[in-house]
């Protein structure tokens, strides 16, 4: 891999913000969510499995699991680095059936519709027969979002149009996943957009966080939720 640091996209501009969280962002309790739970995960995959992080960004996981004895590697479209490999979702630059588990955290939303059948066949590609992958996928039917819908003719999407140019209903991610070849075996919900909640995220996202662990626990309806977590088999 690169030793030296390719940053394109949004990390030109950003940064490396994932490294340097901003408690203030919108995102931040459901992104700590998300790290604990697939971290959790990663801590229960044996060490000698082959693991892909596909559009991993600045390559936390990576990093970090790397130096605690994993076989993780990282790609991404916008950022390389010694642990991060650039490279394009709809064209993997690795060989079919390589890697036991593959991560792919909040990245299908940014795809084109029409992209993210490529990318899902890549990783159908790529993943062993026996293989798991674990998707992080925005959902653009939340509970906010149906309220707001209902009353204003308006839909909460889950980042602007121009970022989340994919931005889909869950249950359409999940036809898309049957229509490639994946076999859902478990899906978690984070962050139920309950009208309290969500304003009390919106204006305070560093001093919620206790009480979404609270909702993601007793309310977390994945149809609800701002995020759903998949965990899938090939079929």
């Amino acid at each position: 891999m690169n030793a030296d640091i390719g940053r394109y996209g949004e990390y030109d501009t950003k940064g490396d913000y994932h490294k340097k969280l901003d408690k203030k962002w919108r995102y931040y309790p459901v992104y700590r969510a998300k790290m604990n739970f697939v971290e959790e995960f990663l801590g229960n995959t044996p060490k000698k499995s082959s693991i892909l992080d596909v559009g991993c960004g600045e390559g936390i996981l990576v990093e970090k699991f790397r130096n605690m004895g994993y076989n993780l590697r990282g790609m991404d479209l916008n950022y390389s680095s010694e642990y991060v490999k650039k490279g394009d979702i709809t064209k993997i630059p690795f060989k079919n059936t390589e890697f036991d588990v593959i991560l792919c955290l909040d990245v299908i939303e940014h795809l084109d519709f029409e992209d993210q059948k490529k990318a899902l066949d890549e990783i159908n590609r790529i993943l062993k027969d026996n293989g798991t992958l674990l998707l992080a996928i925005p959902n653009l039917a939340h509970f906010a979002s149906r309220i707001s819908f209902a009353l204003t003719g308006k839909l909460i999407r889950t980042s602007t149009i121009e970022r989340h140019k994919g931005d889909r209903p869950i249950n359409e991610y999940l036809k898309l996943l049957k229509g490639t070849g994946f076999n859902i075996c478990h899906r978690k919900g984070i962050f139920p957009t309950l009208p309290f909640i969500s304003v009390l995220t919106y204006m305070f996202p560093d001093k919620i966080y206790w009480q979404h662990r609270i909702y993601n626990y007793f309310f977390a309806y994945p149809n609800w939720c701002f995020l759903n977590i998949l965990r899938c088999s090939k079929i």
